[in-house]
């Protein structure tokens, strides 16, 4: 005979995981809003510019957008881990599908 599973044991371990994953996800963003220096953007101003970036549906500026966020990506990461000794195993934080922009810094 089967041992019985164990299904709310089971439900409560993805929603602990569940819970862990949105708290990795808050505490991401919030490094990112500190990273860009939006951090010193008042609360309204950030969900005001936050609400207009989400309602846009001009892809030629979404993509100008992810290209320089890429850039920015690509930048940090060779300023914060330029010698071979500061791997610390973490793959880079930028999009697989994100390609190297070859214009100027400021594309926006």
């Amino acid at each position: 005979m089967r041992k019985p599973r164990d299904f709310d044991g089971e439900l409560k371990a993805l929603q602990d995981k569940a819970r862990d994953l949105k708290s990795r996800k808050v505490l991401g963003l919030g490094e990112l809003v500190i990273a860009t220096g939006a951090d010193c953007l008042s609360a309204d101003e950030l969900a005001g510019a936050l609400i207009v970036l989400a309602e846009t549906k001009e892809a030629a500026k979404r993509e100008a957008w992810a290209k320089r966020g890429a850039a920015f990506f690509q930048g940090r990461a060779r300023r914060t881990a330029p010698a071979p000794e500061r791997n610390t195993g973490v793959a880079p934080a930028k999009p697989s599908s994100a390609q190297p922009s070859t214009g100027g810094k400021g594309a926006a």
